[in-house]
């Protein structure tokens, strides 16, 4: 496949149902690392690498003062951190590197599952309200009726 020649979409990580997924539960975060006047510096790596530890996605907000563009912010961070971005949307961007020991986003690698531990048995599912019968109505409770007042008329 040709190398992308669009700097947003070189940028990106590769299309699938793990970025569909990210960039879905991106959309409700807040920016947790604000990159201001002076561009990307250690501390603001700093920052964003404790965040995705601590978090797994985040969203970062590029100031309009930054001295590189936020494509070039975007290429420093994911160079300096090892994270992929998930989206970029104005001078916001989304960030994703997988948790190391407890993943949400990724299962493990094989390779690192332990073999005594067994897969997660799934839960047992509640039991639910008695369904409808088949092409019968459906029966709602009696309403109850308000007790009668003096001085109301029926």
């Amino acid at each position: 496949m040709p190398e992308a020649t669009n700097p947003k979409k070189r940028a990106l990580m590769p299309s699938g149902p793990l970025r569909k997924a990210l960039r879905a539960a991106g959309h409700h975060l807040s920016p947790v690392v604000q990159v201001g006047k002076t561009g990307v510096t250690p501390a603001v790596v700093r920052q964003v690498e404790e965040a995705l530890l601590a978090h797994e996605l985040i969203k970062v907000k590029v100031g309009t003062e930054t001295p590189e563009d936020r494509f070039g912010t975007v290429d420093l961070l994911r160079d300096a951190t090892g994270a992929h971005v998930a989206q970029i949307l104005g001078r916001t961007m989304l960030l994703y590197k997988r948790h190391p020991d407890e993943p949400r986003w990724e299962p493990k690698p094989a390779s690192e599952r332990s073999r005594a531990e067994p897969a997660p048995a799934r839960p047992a599912r509640a039991s639910r309200s008695p369904r409808r019968t088949a092409g019968g109505p459906r029966r709602d409770p009696p309403r109850r009726r308000r007790p009668y007042r003096e001085g109301r008329s029926r």
